[in-house]
């Protein structure tokens, strides 16, 4: 089992920065993707980006590109969501996600192939 904590929401006005944290512990050396998503009310779950532990591959979805940065530190099985140049449209429930497969970029967009959630963190941006 891994386990997963994710913190670092806040408000925040139109144009700020935020960093996100997720802490992994439990099984950690499973995991081979990791990846963001977020959610608002009323919607389904929308991929935000992800990573693979094991190399240097980072996805992303294209309204984020440029925008939001993945990193990662793997000696403290913690991944990182930086945002910058936030809008208001990415208001939303951040929540990070672990799996032991190998993903590609189609397969780690789709949130029904990772096995662990965390519990969210809201980002709140203001115009």
């Amino acid at each position: 089992q891994v386990q997963l904590v994710d913190s670092g929401g806040g408000s925040v006005q139109a144009g700020d920065s935020l960093r996100l944290s997720c802490v992994a512990s439990g099984r950690t050396r499973s995991i081979e993707t990791m990846g963001w998503f977020r959610q608002t009310p009323g919607k389904e779950r929308e991929f935000v980006g992800a990573t693979r532990w094991s190399a240097d591959l980072t996805y992303y979805a294209d309204s984020v590109q440029g925008r939001f940065t993945i990193a990662r530190d793997n000696a403290a099985s913690t991944m990182y969501l930086q945002m910058n140049t936030l809008k208001p449209e990415d208001t939303a429930v951040y929540i990070c996600a672990a799996d032991p497969q190998l993903m590609t970029p189609v397969g780690a967009s789709d949130p029904v192939a990772y096995a662990y959630w965390g519990q969210g963190t809201q980002v709140t941006v203001s115009s």
